[in-house]
C-alpha cells in the first residue's frame, strides 16, 4: 500500500480543568488555505511518506466511526541490517483507557479488541486523555499510536532473565584501569548486539590487577542493561556480539580546578555467530582477542554557565547536581531517530556542581560500520540541597537540562540550552518550592511557560516517595505546550502519602505524544528542561 505522510496541526480548545497559556496568533492556528478538520485540528497532505504509524486510520482494522470511535494500535518496529519490519502487538490485556474530561472529573472509555489494536467507542470530539498505565496522552486524535522502535530481527526470543554467568577469555586488552572516581572511572567492559537487541554490562568475579591486559574468569557475569530479558543467540540466524572495552583518560584541568577526564572505546572485538540459550546456569562463552580502535578526535565548547544560569527556576533552592555527555551509536543510520541502545563510544562526567566553560579536545573510539550514526547526548541536573528519608532511603528531588542531537550537529558550536526550565510551580495555587501537606488527593498542578524557548509539550511527572529501593512509581501526564496547569484525576495518589512534581518543557521539534509517544520521541533533536517542587503530603 501507498502512503502520504499526514501532518497534523492540532488546534487545542483551551478548558477549564486545564490552564492554557497565551494563544498563538491566528494565523498560526489557521493558516489560510487549509479546511479544517473538527477533530483533528488542521491538516496539511502532501505526497510524501507517512510517518510510521499514520494513514487511514481505520486500514485494515474493521468498521471504525471516524466520528465517535478512537483506534489504538502498537505495532513494533524491528530495525535490522534487512530494513525495518513491523509486527503488530495484541493489545487485548494492556492497560488501556480513554478519559473524558466532565468538569473536575471524567468519563472512562474501555475499549474492544479488534483487528489490529482496541477500538474506543462514544468518544466524543474533543480533547481526552489516553492513559497507557500510569502515563496519560491528552489527544483529540482517532488514531492513536503506542508502536515502539527496537533493534533486531523480529523473531529473536527474549528470555524472562536479566542475568547469566559468563565464562570469559579475553585477550589483547588494554592496560586494566581501576576506578578511581565517578569522573575517572576506569576500564569497564561492555557486550552488544543488533542482530538482537542486547546491551549487556559485564562483570568480573575478582577485578583485574591494575595495568592486566587480559581477563580469564569462569566466573563472570552479564547484566541486561536494555530494559528487555537477555536474547537467545542463533548462529543460523548469524548472531553475532560485539566485546568492547572503555579506559579513562585524563586530558587537563575542569574549571574547578578538578581533573577533566573522559571514557572512550579503546578495544573492541566481533565475535562469530554462535548460538546461546541464556538459562540462569550455562555460562555465556565469551571468547575473544580485542583490537585496538582508531580514536577519533572532536573539539567541544560546553557552556556549563549556560545552564546553570537556570538552577533558581529549576528550584529556588535546588544545587548543581552531577552532569554528563555522552556519544553513543546509532544502528543503521539517523532515518528513526536514536533507535535502540549499544552500549557507549564515550562518557564525560562532570562532579557535583561543576559550572563555567569546558573547552578542550576530546577523542572517541568506534567499532561499528560506517552506515551507523552517531549521537550526543547531554544532561546538567539539579536536586535539592537535602535529602527526605522514608524508611532507609534517601531520596533527593531533582530535575535536569537535556539536549541530544546528531554528534556533528551537537559540536557544531558552543553547547548550551535552547529551552530553560517551567518558573512558578504550584499546587492548589500555593508555592510548591515549599513543603507542605496539601488540602486535597486530586490537586492542580500549575505554573508558568519558561523565560526562555517556545515549549511545544509539557510533561508533568508526579513522584512518588517510597522506602524500598526499587523503581519510584511515577504518574506522568503530558499536554501540549499552550496549557500551563493540569488538573489531577481522582484516586491516583494515595492517602497521606509523600510525593513530588517535576513539570518538562519541551521543545523537541519532531516529538508528538499526542500522536505516537515512543517513536516520536526517538526523532532527533531532542531538547527539554525541568522544575521541580519540594516534597509534599497528601491528606
Amino acid at each position: 500500500m501507498s502512503f502520504r505522510r499526514l501532518s497534523l496541526l492540532l488546534v487545542p480548545a483551551c478548558a477549564a480543568w486545564l490552564g492554557c497559556g497565551e494563544a498563538p496568533p491566528s494565523e498560526e492556528v489557521n493558516p489560510p488555505e487549509i479546511a479544517m478538520d473538527p477533530r483533528e485540528g488542521t491538516a496539511v497532505i502532501s505526497s510524501d511518506e507517512f510517518l510510521p504509524g499514520c494513514g487511514e486510520t481505520d486500514a485494515g482494522t474493521g468498521p471504525v466511526d471516524a466520528g465517535t470511535s478512537v483506534l489504538v494500535t502498537a505495532d513494533t518496529r524491528f530495525h535490522s541490517s534487512a530494513g525495518v519490519t513491523v509486527v503488530p502487538q495484541d493489545l487485548s490485556g494492556r492497560d488501556v483507557e480513554i478519559l473524558i474530561p466532565n468538569g473536575i472529573d471524567f468519563d472512562r472509555r474501555t475499549g474492544t479488541p479488534v483487528a489490529g489494536g482496541l477500538r474506543f467507542d462514544n468518544v466524543p470530539d474533543g480533547e481526552y486523555f489516553l492513559r497507557s498505565s500510569r502515563f496519560y496522552y491528552l489527544t483529540r486524535t482517532r488514531h492513536f499510536d503506542l508502536g515502539v522502535n527496537r533493534i533486531g530481527r523480529p523473531d529473536a526470543v527474549y528470555t524472562s532473565l536479566n542475568e547469566t554467568p559468563v565464562s570469559a577469555e579475553l585477550f589483547n586488552l588494554e592496560p586494566w584501569q581501576q576506578w578511581s572516581s565517578s569522573a575517572e572511572p576506569g576500564s569497564a567492559v561492555q557486550i552488544t548486539s543488533a542482530d538482537v537487541d542486547v546491551y549487556n554490562s559485564f562483570s568480573y568475579s575478582e577485578e583485574p590487577a591494575v595495568g592486566a591486559t587480559s581477563i580469564v574468569d569462569p566466573y563472570a557475569y552479564a547484566f541486561s542493561s536494555n530494559g528487555y530479558g537477555l536474547a537467545v543467540l542463533d548462529q543460523a540466524k548469524g548472531d553475532r556480539l560485539y566485546v568492547n572495552q572503555l579506559n579513562s583518560v585524563a586530558v587537563g584541568t575542569l574549571p574547578s580546578g578538578g581533573t577533566l577526564a573522559y571514557q572512550t572505546l579503546v578495544s573492541s572485538a566481533h565475535l562469530p555467530a554462535f548460538s546461546f540459550t541464556p538459562d540462569g546456569t550455562t555460562s555465556l562463552p565469551l571468547a575473544a582477542t580485542l583490537n585496538p580502535v582508531r580514536q577519533t578526535p572532536f573539539s567541544l565548547e560546553w557552556r556549563l554557565n549556560e545552564f546553570s544560569r537556570w538552577r533558581t527556576d529549576s528550584n529556588p533552592t535546588g544545587t548543581i547536581g552531577y552532569s554528563s555527555m555522552s556519544l553513543l551509536p546509532i544502528p543503521f543510520g539517523y532515518q528513526h531517530g536514536w533507535v535502540g541502545y549499544q552500549g557507549e563510544l564515550f562518557n564525560l562526567w562532570l562532579p557535583r556542581g561543576e559550572d563555567g566553560v569546558i573547552t578542550n579536545r576530546f577523542a572517541y573510539g568506534n567499532p561499528y560500520p560506517s552506515s551507523w550514526g552517531v549521537v550526543g547526548t547531554i544532561s546538567y541536573s539539579f536536586r535539592s540541597p537535602t535529602p527526605v528519608i522514608v524508611g532507609t532511603r534517601a531520596h533527593y528531588p531533582s530535575g535536569n537540562i537535556f539536549i541530544t542531537d546528531r554528534m556533528d550537529h551537537l559540536i557544531a558550536g558552543p553547547i548550551q540550552p535552547a529551552i530553560s526550565p517551567p518558573r512558578e510551580l504550584r499546587i492548589d495555587g500555593v508555592d510548591a518550592y515549599v513543603s507542605r501537606v496539601v488540602g486535597t488527593n486530586q490537586p492542580v498542578i500549575s505554573w508558568r511557560a519558561p523565560a526562555m524557548g517556545a515549549p511545544r509539550n509539557y510533561v508533568v511527572s508526579v513522584l512518588q516517595l517510597i522506602s524500598t529501593f526499587t523503581a519510584t512509581p511515577t504518574l506522568r501526564f503530558y499536554v501540549p505546550g499552550d496549557r500551563t496547569q493540569v488538573r489531577l484525576p481522582p484516586g491516583l495518589l494515595l492517602p497521606g502519602t509523600s510525593y513530588y512534581v517535576r513539570v518538562t518543557a519541551d521543545d523537541s521539534p519532531n516529538y508528538e505524544p499526542s500522536r505516537a509517544p515512543y517513536v516520536t520521541a526517538e526523532l532527533l533533536p531532542a531538547v527539554s528542561a525541568d522544575t521541580f517542587s519540594a516534597v509534599f503530603t497528601t491528606p
